[in-house]
C-alpha cells in the first residue's frame, strides 16, 4: 500500500507582514513549522503503516526551505520525502496550489491513498485536499473522524457532517482529509536524528511536470486574488466594579440584558 501526506509549513507566529502588491505572506525572515492540522495527517498515516506496512512519503510545495518540515517528518517515522519548489509556483491561491501538487502526485505515481490535514492555519479555507481529488479524478472524504478498517480495496471511515456523523467506504485510489481529533501526533524521535541527515529529499519543479503551461501555476494561474488585507481592529476597554455580591451580580446581570446577550 503506498500513502502519499501532503504537508506544509506555516508561519508560527501570527505577528507576519503581506506583500501589498500581491496579497501574500512575506514568508522570509519567518519562524516557521509543519502545519498542526498535518501533524495529524502524518501521524494517521504512520499508524496505517504499523498495521499494514504501507509506505509512506510526505509531499510539500514551497520555497526550498519546505525541506525543514520534511526532515521533521523523517525524526517522526519512516518516510520517503519529496519538494516541490519552483519560483513560479510563488502567490498561488488553492486552486493553483492543488493542481500543482496534484501533477507533482501524477509525477511520483498515483498511490493507493493520499491524506491531507482538514486545513492549514494560515489559510484555513480548508478547500486544496477535495481540489487535488478532483484534478486527480479520484473519491475523497473531508473531515475524517475515524479510519474503522482498512481493505485490499478500499477503507471504512467515520466522517464529520454539518448535523450527523457519517459512516462511508471509499473505494483505493482515494483521498482523505482528517480532523484534529483523529490522532495524537507522536513526539519526533532521537533516535533518528543521526538517520535524517541521512536520508535523501526528492526535488521537483515545474520542469519535471507533464503541464509545462507557466501560466496554470502560481500567481498566473489563481483564479482568485486578494484584494485587500489588513490587521482587525482591536477595541477593548475594561472596568474594575467594586461591591458586594448581591450588587456586583444585579449590575452584571443589567449588563448582559442591555448588551442582548440574555
Amino acid at each position: 500500500m503506498d500513502i502519499i501526506v501532503c504537508i506544509k509549513q506555516v508561519p508560527s507566529t501570527s505577528d507576519v507582514k503581506i506583500d501589498e502588491e500581491t496579497g501574500s505572506l512575506i514568508r522570509d525572515g519567518v519562524d516557521s513549522k509543519m502545519n498542526p492540522y498535518d501533524l495529524v495527517a502524518l501521524e494517521t498515516a504512520l499508524q496505517i503503516k504499523h498495521h499494514t506496512a504501507a509506505h509512506v512519503t510526505v509531499l510539500s510545495m514551497g520555497p526550498p526551505q519546505v525541506k525543514e518540515i520534511i526532515q521533521e517528518a523523517f525524526l517522526m517515522g519512516d518516510v520517503a520525502g519529496v519538494v516541490l519548489t519552483d519560483k513560479r509556483l510563488a502567490g498561488a491561491d488553492c486552486l493553483a496550489t492543488a493542481y500543482a501538487l496534484s501533477q507533482c502526485i501524477e509525477k511520483t505515481g498515483l498511490p493507493d491513498l493520499i491524506i491531507c490535514g482538514k486545513q492549514t492555519t494560515d489559510g484555513d479555507t480548508a478547500q486544496v485536499g477535495s481540489e487535488i481529488a478532483e484534478f486527480l479524478h479520484i473519491p475523497h472524504i473531508t473531515n475524517v473522524l475515524k479510519i474503522e478498517e482498512i481493505k485490499a480495496t478500499g477503507m471504512v471511515v467515520e466522517a464529520d457532517l454539518p448535523d450527523m456523523t457519517q459512516r462511508a467506504e471509499i473505494h483505493f485510489p482515494a483521498l482523505i482529509t482528517v480532523e484534529k481529533s483523529i490522532c495524537q501526533p507522536r513526539l519526533p524521535s532521537f533516535k533518528r536524528t543521526r538517520l535524517k541527515a541521512e536520508q535523501d529529499i526528492r526535488v521537483y519543479g515545474v520542469r519535471d511536470l507533464s503541464d509545462q503551461d507557466e501560466t496554470h501555476y502560481g500567481l498566473s494561474g489563481s483564479p482568485t486574488q486578494v484584494v485587500r488585507i489588513f490587521p482587525p481592529q482591536t477595541d477593548k476597554t475594561s472596568e474594575i466594579w467594586e461591591g458586594n455580591p448581591q450588587s456586583l451580580s444585579e449590575k452584571l446581570s443589567q449588563i448582559l440584558f442591555d448588551w442582548k446577550f440574555v
